[in-house]
């Protein structure tokens, strides 16, 4: 059987909310999106459910010289997690850790205010917080997301992807109280193949939908 195509990410966020739908309004249920490519996804799904929609940020901490293997990341909200077997492996100093979480907090805090301007973070303690973003591969972003969020001590946790490989969601079930991914492969190729669109999502485009998304919800 040939599965289908999403035709873009908003499509994809219908697909979505569709499966998410015994959490429409539903109090305490927040909607977030890894940016940027997970916003338009999770408008749709924030708007389908009634629910807030917010941005959660996470950048890689990148190891000395090799700032492609990551050491650990941090996250909205001022949470850092290390991976303690990298950091003992190389010697990894303090001072070079907090050097290089001082350089990425900067940028984590500039797209914050390019998102949300001066608004603080959705409040995610004793709430079910389900965290969305328009595909998953290794998941190595969304498990970073994952811990941050935890840390914060929701109520119930959701992953929420349209599309990942079978192998990502099932680790990532052993995180979290739930996955939820319409199109989950034995082998996934590349996450834009999923997708007639997979056009990058602008910082304009973030910014509108989550106005919109706001707006909406405060009226009602």
């Amino acid at each position: 059987m040939m599965l289908q195509r999403f035709k873009n990410r908003r499509d994809a966020g219908k697909a979505l909310a569709a499966l998410l739908a015994k959490y429409a309004n539903q109090p305490g249920v927040v909607v977030l999106a890894l940016p940027r490519g997970g916003v338009p996804v999770a408008f749709e799904v924030a708007e389908a459910l009634n629910a807030p929609l917010d941005v959660f940020l996470v950048r890689k901490l990148g190891t000395p010289g090799q700032e492609e293997l990551a050491m650990g990341a941090i996250a909205s909200g001022g949470i850092r997690i290390l991976n303690p077997s990298v950091v003992d492996w190389l010697g990894i100093p303090d001072e070079a850790i907090d050097r290089i979480t001082a350089g990425e907090q900067r940028e984590l805090e500039r797209r914050e205010r390019a998102y949300r301007d001066d608004l603080p973070p959705a409040e995610v303690r004793g709430r079910t917080v389900i965290l969305v973003d328009d595909g998953l591969a290794t998941g190595s972003t969304m498990r970073a997301a994952v811990k941050a969020i935890k840390q914060q001590s929701p109520t119930r946790l959701i992953v929420a992807v349209p599309v990942a490989p079978l192998s990502t969601c099932g680790a990532l079930k052993e995180e979290v109280d739930e996955v939820v991914c319409p199109l989950s492969l034995d082998q996934l190729d590349g996450v834009s193949r999923w997708y007639e669109d997979f056009s990058q999502t602008p910082d304009d485009e973030v910014r509108m939908l989550l106005e919109l998304s706001n707006r909406e919800v405060a009226k009602g």
